[in-house]
């Protein structure tokens, strides 16, 4: 099964990810992870990508785009692999379609995962991070004992900038620009399919797995 995973910040992709590529024995590739495989391994595209990131500047598209050919033509993906975080936008999808026909494959399925946004803020809003050993808790769905301090190392717990609602909202609006268009994209190529992501992960994760039951190997 060739693999694609979309969906906003906060429907749990990550998650997600990890168990359908696990059922489905294909590996799962991320753009964090090639990124920090290939700056660890000192590639020429991790060196060339480190220099923007060490200078606060994003990482060009190309250099990206390279990574995940690389990535792709490993031997464990020649039979599969589940894409997370690769396209973001209709070029990059574009160029990712370029890069299977050389391969002589093609995307089995795009798989969407469905949230509204007031369940995102929900959700990323709750998060309550310890200052001392990085662990994070949920106000609704993992609170700690005590409000305010971490139940691990009695550390304090504090909202970071980035699950503010406010900020929240605005990544929504960002990921609606940017990735709105890629979805109808792939919707009109016939390979979409969408499932809701809200409720405990384990339901998710069956309803991910009974909406890919018919496609790939």
């Amino acid at each position: 099964m060739r693999l694609v995973l979309v969906g906003p910040p906060g429907a749990g992709k990550g998650t997600q990810a990890a168990f359908i590529a696990q059922a489905r024995s294909i590996p799962k590739i991320s753009t964090g992870d090639i990124f920090r495989a290939n700056v660890r391994e000192g590639t020429e595209l991790g060196v060339q990508a480190k220099a923007f990131m060490d200078s606060g500047d994003l990482v060009p598209d190309e250099i990206t785009i390279g990574m995940v050919r690389n990535r792709l033509a490993e031997d464990d993906a020649v039979k599969g692999f589940l894409l997370d975080g690769f396209p973001r936008n209709v070029p990059q999808a574009e160029v990712l379609g370029g890069m299977l026909d050389a391969m002589g494959t093609r995307l089995d399925v795009v798989l969407e995962l469905v949230v509204d946004d007031d369940e995102v803020v929900r959700r990323l809003s709750g998060r309550r991070t310890c200052r001392n050993c990085g662990h994070i808790w949920h106000l609704d769905f993992d609170p700690s004992r005590v409000e305010g301090i971490c139940d691990r190392c009695s550390g304090e717990l504090f909202q970071r900038d980035d699950d503010r609602p406010e900020t929240v909202r605005h990544r929504l609006e960002v990921y609606a620009e940017q990735t709105s268009p890629l979805v109808a994209y792939y919707a009109a190529k016939g390979v979409l399919i969408g499932i809701d992501a809200t409720g405990p992960v384990d339901n998710v994760t069956d309803r991910a797995l009974d909406a890919l039951r018919h496609y790939g190997d």
